[in-house]
């Protein structure tokens, strides 16, 4: 048994962001109808490094358990092949920019008329309205926006992307599953379905923590810290005798005295040295100096057992190589060796875990159109030869 068993979701999106959030739901659950383009397909079959079956490592891990149906929806006749789907769906992922699904009589309102109880997420980079709705965007684009980017990077040096990840992308497909659950808890009450309206750049501003309430009260404006943070100290990257890198992390007063317990220097934590919180924050270079000499002088490993016997949060800045070396992430199961169409294949395991209706990945990306003929015939009861008409016709 899964938790979403039963749930159909019609996935229209392109790249990640819906995509993802269809992923998510997949994972436990819901059946995802991927209706792509005839020929080509969505884009993400092409993003990222490429494999010897056609699609790139991006799409075998992140179309997992999806079916793949090839609608042309510039026709006619594909757009009523997908509105006679939505009859029978749950929910209708969509990410184009805004006014495509208008033109196409797919609007919220055309799709409730079709089917009063369908739960329809739209993600775009701007949101359905505002003077912005209508322009392009993608991760990087909302990041920047967003107020992310200027905050990443060495104070003198140029704004970056924190690890060139497409992190706005995943962050709106989480917050899509958030809204969509919702909304099928609010169908179990009403027996209605609602739009979900999500912009990117919102998703990455609203995890900003206080930057708006300190602009609001005080006109502060944070700016690049490198790898500090802007309320606590010592809260950074630190460099080891073997040329390793470690997080130290001292939140509060406690943290910073357990942390000068490890380095043999319980002095100072003191309240006329740097116990306090406001200390720190004044003697900022200075306390990191102190830190980063401390850390200098040992190994990686032994900065960590000195950190853990005291109880200092701290950690290692792992690569790749180390985390599939490291035995916290094989425990959990974090990265899963799953079937695919180049082989057994390493990927992010399902999350979150759940004790009575886990997750679970069933397949990895499938090929374009894989399941166009089971879903046309099974869902909308066509033929073998109207199927083969319309594979003709390039509607499917």
């Amino acid at each position: 048994m899964h938790a979403l068993d039963g749930i159909r979701v019609l996935d229209l999106g392109t790249y990640i962001a819906g995509p993802y959030c269809a992923t998510v739901l997949g994972e436990f659950g819901a059946e995802i109808i991927k209706v792509e383009r005839p020929g080509t397909g969505d884009h993400l079959r092409r993003f990222g490094t490429e494999t010897d079956c056609g699609d790139t490592l991006v799409w075998l891990s992140e179309a997992r358990n999806k079916r793949s149906v090839t609608l042309d929806l510039g026709d006619p006749r594909g757009r009523e092949l997908l509105r006679e789907l939505i009859t029978g769906a749950d929910v209708v992922i969509e990410n184009f920019r805004p006014g495509v699904m208008e033109r196409w009589d797919l609007s919220y309102e055309d799709i409730r008329r079709l089917n009063s109880r369908a739960i329809m997420l739209r993600v775009s980079a701007y949101g359905q309205s505002g003077p912005l709705a209508d322009q392009p965007g993608f991760a990087r684009v909302a990041h920047a926006f967003a107020g992310l980017s200027l905050l990443a990077g060495e104070p003198d040096g140029t704004p970056v992307t924190p690890g060139s990840t497409s992190l706005g992308d995943y962050l709106t497909g989480l917050y899509g599953v958030i809204g969509v659950l919702l909304a099928l808890r609010a169908r179990e009450a009403t027996g209605r379905g609602q739009c979900v309206d999500l912009a990117l750049f919102e998703s990455i501003f609203r995890v900003l923590d206080e930057i708006a309430p300190a602009y609001q009260q005080f006109g502060f404006v944070r700016e690049r810290m490198g790898a500090d943070t802007v309320n606590v100290v010592p809260h950074s990257h630190f460099s080891t005798a073997d040329d390793r890198w470690i997080a130290i992390a001292c939140s509060n007063d406690e943290m910073f005295a357990r942390l000068s317990t490890a380095m043999g220097r319980p002095e100072l934590a003191d309240p006329d040295r740097f116990g306090r919180k406001a200390s720190r924050l004044a003697a900022r270079d200075e306390v990191n100096a102190l830190v980063a000499d401390w850390v200098a002088t040992l190994s990686r490993d032994e900065v960590l057992a000195r950190c853990r016997k005291s109880e200092v949060p701290a950690g290692p800045l792992n690569s790749i190589a180390d985390i599939f070396q490291d035995a916290q992430f094989a425990h959990r199961g974090t990265i899963t060796r799953t079937d695919s169409r180049i082989g057994p294949l390493s990927v992010p395991d399902v999350l979150p875990k759940l004790s009575e209706t886990p997750g679970e990945i069933r397949w990895l990306g499938p090929d374009l159109g894989a399941d166009t003929d089971e879903v046309l015939g099974a869902l909308l009861h066509r033929t073998a030869e109207e199927i083969a008409h319309l594979r003709d016709a390039g509607v499917i």
